[in-house]
């Protein structure tokens, strides 16, 4: 992964937290939104426009890829890369959530 991939993804926002989450299996631009919307009990809506221009950004950075088209709705589904921006980010909300209770983690230099 390259540092300004990086760089623009991490942290990340719940939008785009969210979309990769929910293509670690296939899915279209409507699904993730009401997919979203049931796991947050509907806190958390994302517009057409943000999930569309998401979906465009990420293929294009390669953390997503199209894979078909389902009575005119593209699917996608996370890359190698995706998972690996998605990894680094779940990572680091467990470290802020282990940081919220007290419980340090020492890492190692």
């Amino acid at each position: 992964m390259n540092d300004k991939i990086r760089r623009v993804y991490i942290p990340m926002t719940e939008t785009g937290f969210y979309i990769l989450f929910c293509l670690q299996q296939e899915n279209h631009g409507y699904g993730i939104t009401q997919q979203v919307k049931s796991m947050t009990g509907g806190e958390i809506v994302i517009s057409p426009g943000t999930m569309y221009g998401s979906l465009s950004k990420m293929e294009k950075d390669g953390l997503i890829c199209f894979t078909r088209e389902e009575d005119k709705r593209k699917l996608y589904q996370i890359t190698d890369l995706g998972r690996e921006i998605l990894d680094l980010e779940i990572a680091r909300i467990e470290r802020l959530y282990r940081n919220s209770k007290g419980e340090f983690v020492h890492e190692q230099q």
